[in-house]
């Protein structure tokens, strides 16, 4: 968003060789064959990335921005269901999972009461939507964290009430990531009830002006997606709570770089067995990874080097990039089969409810 998502198996190892083997002799991913194109017209591709904008939501924005004054993003307010249906029709995704992330999140400085009233108010839209366009939208709940107790409540209502189809978090909530001993009792009932949980970036607040010049989410975006899944990791979460299944934002921000680096410091760390009972780069490898905004060969290179195929799902960021990112992954190099696991079977392996969507 612009202001702000196991070791490998055989089939993983045999589609990163295939697809890096296809690179050194092209010398440029665009260059690579392409799989068949789908029928024209059909749609079969599930994003897993894409936001939503309630009314009411966009007006307590706006007046928030102003107090600020922070230029309106544009691409936020044109925002409405009908137009992401004809968008989606357009370039052929069937299913877009729907989750709310944007500065600042839920909070809008007014407490843990108003929030939860946010919250509350959004699952109702994400509900109506599904209802509206059936087959459409799933819904990924966002939850505030503000108040153990009332994101308790906000579980129980999204799963029995608008029976969600995961959970939306945010990497940080002020200046807390997500391994912070804070939300211990949260990440334990998404672990009981076996949840899937997206995770988006924001600029975290202590950071805006690391950004050399750029806009805060150019740099600072992606790899706030590398501190919360850090502080999982070494917090334990991710051994603690093995139930829970995670994707991460824009190809796990800098994660499939800095991997490597972080097994360096902590691989031999005397607790290692206790955080990483599996090594550091196997939990790496356990976790999903959607590609908004990261299909570029250098970035899918170093995902795949990270993970099979099977961890990785269809996304877009929708509203602030396009829908038709599925276009450059048909330039990788990948099989068929790889392809159609990313654009759909890799979500509906997720989300069996998305099958029949």
């Amino acid at each position: 968003m612009l202001f702000h998502d196991c070791p490998a198996c055989d089939t993983g190892r045999t589609s990163r060789r295939q697809f890096l083997t296809g690179l050194g002799a092209a010398g440029a991913a665009a260059m690579l064959p392409a799989p068949a194109v789908r029928a024209q017209g059909a749609k079969t591709l599930i994003d897993t990335h894409s936001h939503f904008f309630p009314p009411s939501y966009l007006q307590t924005q706006k007046e928030w921005e102003a107090k600020r004054n922070i230029p309106p993003n544009t691409r936020m307010y044109a925002w409405t269901p009908a137009r992401l249906i004809e968008l989606m029709d357009k370039d052929g995704i069937r299913t877009s999972v729907m989750s709310l992330a944007s500065t600042p999140g839920l909070w809008f400085d007014t407490g843990a009461e108003e929030a939860g009233k946010i919250v509350r108010m959004c699952h109702d839209f994400q509900a109506d939507m599904r209802r509206d366009y059936p087959g459409r939208f799933g819904i990924f709940a966002p939850l505030s964290m503000m108040n153990v107790d009332a994101t308790l409540k906000e579980i129980e209502y999204a799963f029995d009430t608008i029976k969600a189809d995961g959970i939306n978090l945010q990497t940080n909530y002020g200046d807390k990531w997500l391994g912070d001993a804070t939300y211990k009792p949260v990440l334990e009932e998404l672990n009981r009830r076996k949840a899937v949980v997206y995770v988006h970036p924001l600029v975290a607040a202590c950071c805006g002006r690391l950004s050399v010049g750029t806009h805060p989410a150019v740099i600072e975006v992606p790899h706030d997606t590398t501190r919360t899944v850090t502080s999982l990791l070494l917090s334990g979460s991710f051994a603690r709570y093995r139930d829970i299944k995670w994707i991460f934002s824009h190809a796990g921000g800098t994660i499939p770089m800095m991997a490597g680096r972080i097994d360096a410091f902590y691989g031999q760390n005397p607790r290692a067995k206790e955080f990483a009972p599996d090594g550091i780069m196997n939990e790496m490898a356990r976790l999903h990874y959607d590609t908004a905004n990261a299909t570029s060969a250098p970035a899918m290179a170093a995902l795949l080097k990270l993970v099979p195929v099977s961890q990785i799902t269809y996304g877009t960021d929708y509203p602030y990039f396009l829908l038709d990112q599925n276009k450059q992954l048909q330039k990788l190099g990948l099989s068929a089969a790889d392809i159609q696991a990313i654009e759909s079977g890799n979500a509906t392996r997720l989300i069996p409810r998305l099958k029949a969507a």
